[in-house]
């Protein structure tokens, strides 16, 4: 895989608590940083409610827009676990009982304890892999490039575990920071741009933060080439050193 065809990504996070609030989403964060780390670029994430028309919609709109599709969320034993469901809708394909998602759950209930809602979990999409969980044994699936997972963070984070080795993956996005010595955004927006726009390939950002007293700002540069990287570091810290220079403050970045 190279930098002219890059890996994507989009997250379409499932659930009514999730825009009530009731429940802090703690998956997004956590799917951002593996993709990054395994070279898959993560470019959306949207949240939908559990209406079939939303998730359908966004089902097809992100699985065409992107290299892959991760759900979580909505694979449960209740009635509003409707994921599933929509997956096969958004795919046109049947859904049923899976024999291997039921032999599963046999091996972990008691045959009077398999009711009727927990044989929901085993209702896949027809021509889906599973996706192994480890944890409550209900699996999450993968049909085509749709990777749908549970909302529970533990359960989601080892069915993305298991569920790589089936995925391709790009060249790894580096990354380099830099503090800009107290120098404020107003200041170093413009010459930043240049830089920016000097370097297409190189994705620059400024993150300024507040500590209750003053502001702090930091860009950081992402690339997939180190020798890029490393030259727009450079080109960075110089227009820094410049902009400290005309100010008269002293204060000089180490090259």
């Amino acid at each position: 895989m190279t930098q002219q065809d890059p890996v994507t990504a989009a997250l379409l996070v499932i659930g009514d608590e999730i825009l009530s609030g009731r429940t802090k989403d703690k998956n997004i964060g956590y799917i951002a940083e593996f993709l990054t780390n395994v070279g898959i670029d993560m470019k959306e994430v949207r949240v939908v409610p559990d209406e079939e028309d939303d998730i359908v919609a966004a089902v097809q709109a992100l699985s065409r827009r992107y290299t892959y599709l991760f759900t979580t969320g909505g694979i449960g034993p209740t009635h509003d676990d409707i994921t599933a469901d929509c997956v096969a809708k958004a795919c046109g394909v049947t859904i049923d009982h899976d024999p291997r998602a039921v032999a599963i759950l046999q091996a972990r209930y008691k045959p009077e304890d398999l009711n009727e809602a927990r044989m929901r979990m085993t209702r896949i999409p027809a021509g889906a892999d599973l996706i192994d969980n480890p944890i409550s044994k209900a699996p999450g699936f993968m049909i085509g490039n749709i990777i749908v997972m549970a909302g529970v963070p533990q359960i989601m984070q080892v069915m993305l575990d298991n569920v790589l080795p089936k995925l391709k993956t790009g060249v790894k996005m580096l990354s380099r920071s830099v503090e800009t010595g107290g120098l404020p955004e107003g200041v170093y927006a413009t010459p930043l741009g240049e830089v920016a726009k000097a370097h297409p390939g190189v994705i620059i950002g400024s993150y300024p933060s507040f500590d209750g007293k003053t502001f702090q700002n930091r860009i950081v540069m992402r690339a997939r080439e180190d020798t890029v990287l490393e030259t727009v570091e450079k080109a960075v810290i110089e227009t820094l050193n410049r902009l400290h220079e005309a100010q008269g403050s002293g204060y000089r970045l180490p090259l």
